[in-house]
């Protein structure tokens, strides 16, 4: 059978396609889950402040496998630690995904996804990463990328249930909630700047939270 061609899209021609409808921050699931606090050890205080320096000296150079192994991994793995001795979902990294959503093809790569699956087969996806070292309107766009992903997930879930996931280009953090039509975006956080740095792993870790108190039933 051939192979669908995949097209790359752009985020106002998703928007105008699915009829999608950007609220910005002022949507109440995306405030509920920035409005986040945590507290770090002295140990954590230690490996933030030294991903914190090394990302403000090289983090506009890396390339996304740079980027991605020497802060992201690192930001995950010590910080958040999504894992789950029950199972009950798995990371999964450069994740092809496809559906047909309203009567098109759509297939993208998901750098980072958190989902319910099985060894290598992700079943029910609940959180996306895209990252991208150069700016945001470079081909493919980055948060059209996190919103095909969610278009997609919403096509296999079929459970109404919201959708997570952020979008990092270099130094720089979004973070996004789709439900239905409806999506928000956050304002930027600047990973080499110490609070907002903090706020990413409180905000991070709430989504763990919200993930196996919401989201998991």
């Amino acid at each position: 059978m051939a192979r669908k061609k995949n097209r790359i899209w752009a985020e106002d021609e998703l928007i105008k396609t699915f009829r999608l409808i950007r609220v910005g921050e002022n949507f109440d699931l995306l405030e509920s889950w920035l409005n986040a606090n945590t507290v770090l050890d002295e140990n954590e205080q230690v490996v933030l402040e030294k991903l914190r320096k090394l990302a403000l000296k090289k983090a506009d150079f890396w390339n996304e496998e740079t980027l991605k192994m020497k802060f992201i991994a690192q930001i995950l793995s010590f910080f958040v630690q999504f894992d789950d001795e029950n199972d009950r979902y798995e990371s999964f990294y450069n994740k092809e995904i496809a559906a047909t959503v309203e009567g098109i093809y759509l297939q993208t790569e998901t750098d980072f996804m958190l989902a319910k699956g099985i060894g290598d087969i992700a079943e029910t996806p609940y959180f996306h990463f895209q990252e991208y070292k150069r700016s945001k309107k470079s081909p493919p766009e980055p948060m059209a990328q996190l919103l095909e992903a969610f278009l997609i997930a919403q096509e296999v879930n079929k459970n109404g249930k919201p959708m997570y996931g952020a979008v990092i280009v270099g130094r720089n953090w979004q973070f996004v909630v789709m439900e239905g039509k409806k999506y928000g975006i956050s304002s930027t956080f600047d990973a080499t700047n110490k609070s907002d740095l903090l706020q990413i792993i409180a905000i991070l870790r709430k989504f763990k939270e919200i993930l196996e108190t919401h989201l998991l039933n």
